[in-house]
């Protein structure tokens, strides 16, 4: 495990700091630096109130047992649980097995592609995107293959089959909160490949892993506006610890039922757990890095925080900033 310590800082310090008020900024640690200066149930905490604008005093802490109930029945149940969100593409695990294929060619991949006119748009407009840059806009399937190349496509689908599932909700809370999901999900997964070379995973998985591990959160928010009509929201650190471990077992499992690769759901599963496997630890450093990155952006979180990182975790938390910015 050394290259943790290696990668985000030497072993935590004693003490950790405490959850600030929603909008105010949160000052870096002047201890030692630690991993990420503050535990990672804090990250999740503050990123959860972050993102529903959620005060100091949890004032609906019946609803809050009642969402981790109906959540672990869920996870128990996980058919139930996806039924909230919309399935994946069906010609999605049979592009990421064609993938594998050596003997697949361009043809082949725009053949199957051809099935999904959802994903032939997105495919096209992706290719021309400012990412790509092409000196001539490319206006067909099987060139837009060529350009991207096995790895672009593998991301680029996985990243256009799970825009849609998690941005686009109905319901107070999960509409709410469904475009900042969708974002840290995809810095998550580009941090989780970046990260992944360094604890020996694939990179792909890394991403699909980082992709797919917001569904369950999204299942839990559906269930807020269901189980809450008042809007009254459960924000308590235990609350918010339970909700995204929770969440998580449900997008593996749910992961499973998808047919996605076992690796990936099991390191879903694993994240953040000791002993958990490489592709485990990618994606749970990925998603911390993923959302201090957010907070910070968004002026919730002091800029100093990423000074207790490691230069590697430094340079991914520099590398997922929004081009824009």
């Amino acid at each position: 495990m050394k290259w943790i310590s290696r990668l985000f800082g030497s072993a935590p310090a004693a003490g950790s700091a405490q959850p600030a008020a929603a909008n105010q900024p949160v000052q870096a640690s002047h201890q030692a630096p630690t991993q990420f200066a503050m535990p990672p149930s804090e990250i999740d905490a503050m990123f959860y109130r972050w993102v529903t604008g959620a005060g100091e005093q949890d004032t609906a802490a019946g609803t809050g047992k009642l969402v981790l109930d109906e959540l672990g029945r869920l996870v128990e149940s996980p058919s139930s649980g996806a039924s909230l969100v919309p399935r994946v593409p069906a010609v999605i695990p049979q592009l990421l097995r064609s993938l594998r294929d050596d003997s697949i060619t361009s043809a082949d991949l725009a053949r199957q592609l051809s099935q999904d006119v959802v994903l032939v748009a997105e495919v096209i407009r992706e290719v021309n995107s400012p990412l790509y840059r092409p000196t001539v806009p490319v206006r067909n399937l099987e060139g837009a293959v060529m350009l991207l190349g096995e790895n672009g496509l593998r991301m680029l689908l996985a990243r256009v089959s799970f825009r849609p599932i998690i941005s686009m909700q109905s319901g107070h809370y999960a509409r709410m909160v469904a475009p900042q999901i969708w974002s840290q999900a995809e810095k998550c997964a580009l941090a989780a490949s970046l990260l992944s070379t360094r604890t020996s995973a694939s990179p792909f998985e890394a991403y699909l892993a980082g992709l797919m591990q917001n569904v369950g959160l999204i299942v839990a928010f559906r269930l807020i506006d269901q189980l809450s009509p008042d809007q009254g929201l459960p924000y308590s650190v235990e609350f918010c610890s339970h909700l995204f471990s929770d969440a998580r077992a449900l997008s593996s499992r749910i992961a499973v039922l998808w047919d996605f690769p076992d690796s990936v759901a099991a390191a879903i599963e694993q994240s953040g757990q000791p002993g958990a496997s490489g592709l485990a630890q990618a994606l749970a450093y990925g998603d911390q890095v993923a959302k201090l990155r957010m907070m910070v952006d968004a002026g919730r979180l002091d800029p100093a925080v990423a000074d207790a990182m490691g230069p590697a975790a430094r340079d991914v938390f520099d590398k997922i900033k929004n081009e824009d910015d």
